[in-house]
């Protein structure tokens, strides 16, 4: 009932927010006079062939900003450096206000904005840079600079953030004898439309719309006395970036235009500008649906293999009871049978089951009714155990709240650099979950320094995730990259954790350890532990604390629950750099079904273990429910051999080890989502 009531819950949000609700009516709503000056940023250039990114206003061939105290609106000048959230700066944002002029409702035909004079090792930059297929991002009013498309069936208009920096005409054996060309001149589009409210009955206007079509026009092209080209619409040479030899010691001019129009939209309204940025992604929805749709199916059949082992199984053992009116209990595996009492020991199968009544099978009560005294025995490095379940914990808190935010419109487009600011925020506030629950498991395992506990909790996952970002951060410096995260934010980030989450981290676990305490366990272990009999291959050894094939065979199943949400999130994350998804309706349903089919399969698999007399689940039941890490980092692998045209040994090594990262992330919080559902499981069949 609780999982059909979820489901719907999130159902209902993500069709009542799907279209609309990542953009929050009435925030940061900013209108504009009739020759109003309208302050164009220039932020950053990407390509999806390479996952170094650079600050636009630092390459070498466009025009840089002036710096001049020129006002250009909003209380602005021109050349003056945007400040950052956290978030900005760590997805590669630089945004530094330009010096192009731009007054609402006024259009300027043509203006020269500057003649840059570059080096021809500048110009075979910007050729490497325009084979590589990198986009330029601009922002006006908050919106990214946008090319234009229309659908395949030319009824509905969509953008794509960002624009090209250049074009490649293919030679005729492919990229051998190709032909590069700069843009150098850009017309810009501004869409707007009376403001709502009285900010309108003022004559005031709003932007609804940022498009950006650039051309390569070359040097020599006839131009007018201000340098700009006579006719735009007539352009006979292009700023070609083919023949540059590497000896050339020459200097060459660039002149660079823009253009600004001003056109009138009152078919958008000003709370729905994003959703042309998403129509594109709207036609993948019946996609979404049949994902959604496989995804419950495989929900409902291990949610039914689940009730059938309490509805049958486990009722009928629990009926029974440990020791039935002193009858005994045979040994599976031995051939012999445990005498409960107090005297104990085994006696010959024959003898004991004479004693069985004639309605009761003897296979109906072996198995794990057999393990109540061995089933809670602490696990072996279980003070490693639990720190890890504590950061999985950490990770969950964060992970949901994320996605709940952004299903009810908190984090949108239009908060830039948000979704990464928050998730550091409740990361580090989610230390207070951390320290409990690892304290809490450390003390049930029988741990007794629980300041050791809570030292390891709050220095090892987060120490070995800010030492991996920092050695893959090394890699980036050296390219002069703005994906390269400054070291002032990397202190403060050292401090944000050492200064905050530390602290937080030990109040939770002194509040777990001291005041809450361990779990109760309806039996304690026994003095002498219960041999393990033989297992099947596809279960865990005797005596050895997990089995890797268990793990990735359970693990196949939450990752084909996940597989079609997943690659919408690669081609996200890794093609569409500007980083715009949406679909978090879509997202929030997937993560809830992973969730609980992660929980099902880990209870599957340790009431299979306890069934084959196997007591060593603590382990075991975390990897089960981290085994589907390992199927996404091998579908990383695939996508990028299938699916991307990444270039470069740098940014191969930045994928794969982000990737690496990530799945490890992704597995520490599956894991501890399957170490949760199995040990509530546990202590629910033998309590």
């Amino acid at each position: 009932m609780w999982l059909t009531l979820l489901l719907g819950l999130l159902g209902f949000l993500s069709l009542s927010f799907q279209a609309q609700a990542f953009y929050i009516p009435g925030w940061s709503i900013r209108s504009y006079a009739p020759g109003a000056p309208i302050p164009l940023l220039v932020n950053k250039v990407f390509s999806d062939r390479t996952q170094l990114q650079f600050a636009y206003r630092d390459l070498p061939f466009v025009c840089p900003p002036t710096g001049t105290r020129r006002a250009v609106g909003d209380g602005l000048f021109s050349g003056q450096n945007i400040p950052l959230n956290l978030g900005e700066v760590l997805r590669g944002d630089r945004i530094t206000v330009s010096d192009m002029e731009l007054h609402m409702q006024r259009d300027t035909p043509c203006t020269l904005l500057c003649r840059r004079e570059v080096s021809a090792r500048d110009l075979r930059r910007a050729r490497d840079m325009v084979r590589e297929g990198y986009a330029v991002e601009w922002i006006v009013d908050n919106l990214p600079g946008a090319t234009s498309f229309v659908t395949a069936d030319k009824t509905r208009k969509y953008y794509a953030a960002g624009f090209k920096l250049g074009y490649v005409e293919p030679g005729p054996w492919g990229d051998k004898g190709a032909r590069y060309f700069l843009h150098t001149h850009h017309s810009i589009v501004i869409r707007y439309r009376k403001a709502p409210g009285k900010a309108g009955d003022r004559g005031e206007m709003v932007i609804v719309g940022f498009e950006v079509y650039p051309k390569s026009i070359a040097k020599d092209e006839k131009r007018d006395e201000k340098g700009c080209p006579e006719d735009l619409n007539l352009i006979t040479r292009k700023f070609e970036l083919t023949d540059i030899s590497e000896d050339d010691d020459r200097k060459y001019t660039i002149p660079y235009t823009y253009s600004v129009f001003f056109r009138e939209e009152n078919n958008i309204e000003w709370r729905n500008r994003w959703d042309l940025y998403f129509v594109n992604q709207e036609d993948t929805g019946r996609v979404h649906w049949m994902a959604i749709i496989n995804s419950l199916f495989i929900c409902a059949l291990l949610a039914a293999v689940v009730l059938v082992i309490f509805a049958r199984t486990v009722r009928a053992d629990i009926s029974q009871g440990p020791a039935k009116d002193g009858k005994p209990r045979k040994a599976k595996s031995t051939g012999l049978l445990e005498q409960p009492g107090e005297k104990g020991g085994l006696v010959e199968a024959d003898e004991a089951n004479a004693d069985l009544s004639d309605d009761e099978d003897p296979l109906d009560i072996t198995g794990w009714r057999l393990l109540h005294t061995d089933v809670f025995r602490p696990p072996r490095y279980g003070y490693l155990l639990a720190p890890l379940v504590g950061s999985g914990t950490q990770l969950l808190f964060m992970a949901i709240g994320l996605i709940l935010l952004s299903a009810i419109g908190v984090l949108n487009p239009s908060f830039r650099g948000g979704f990464i600011s928050f998730a550091v925020g409740l990361f580090v506030f989610a230390g207070l979950f951390s320290g409990y629950f690892s304290a809490r498991v450390y003390k049930t395992f029988g741990g007794r320094d629980w300041h050791k506990n809570m030292t390891v909790t709050a220095l090892l996952f987060p120490g070995l995730l800010f030492a991996a970002v920092f050695v893959l951060n090394l890699f980036v410096w050296a390219r002069a990259s703005s994906t390269a995260i400054p070291f002032t934010t990397l202190i403060g980030m050292l401090a944000l954790w050492l200064g905050v989450q530390v602290p937080l981290v030990y109040l939770g676990a002194r509040y777990g350890y001291l005041k809450a305490g361990a779990w109760d366990h309806p039996a304690k272990p026994a003095s002498i532990p219960r041999q393990i009999p033989s297992q099947p291959w596809y279960l865990p050894r005797p005596g050895s604390l997990a089995d890797i094939r268990t793990a990735l065979l359970a693990g196949a199943i939450p990752f084909a629950v996940i597989f079609i949400e997943l690659l919408f999130v690669f081609q996200s994350v890794w093609q569409d750099k500007s980083g715009y998804y949406y679909m978090f309706g879509f997202l929030a349903i997937a993560t809830a079904i992973l969730l609980i089919t992660v929980a099902e399969v880990s209870v599957v698999v340790v009431y299979v273990m306890l069934c084959a007399g196997n007591y060593h689940w603590w382990w075991q039941s975390f990897l089960v429910g981290g085994g589907s890490a390992v199927w996404v980092f091998g579908c990383s692998v695939w996508y990028y051999w299938a699916r991307l045209n990444i270039e470069g040994v740098v940014s191969s090594v930045l994928f794969f080890a982000y990737s690496a990262v990530a799945c490890c992330v992704y597995g520490l919080l599956t894991g501890t989502v399957g170490f949760l559902g199995a040990y509530a499981f546990v202590r629910r069949i033998y309590g």
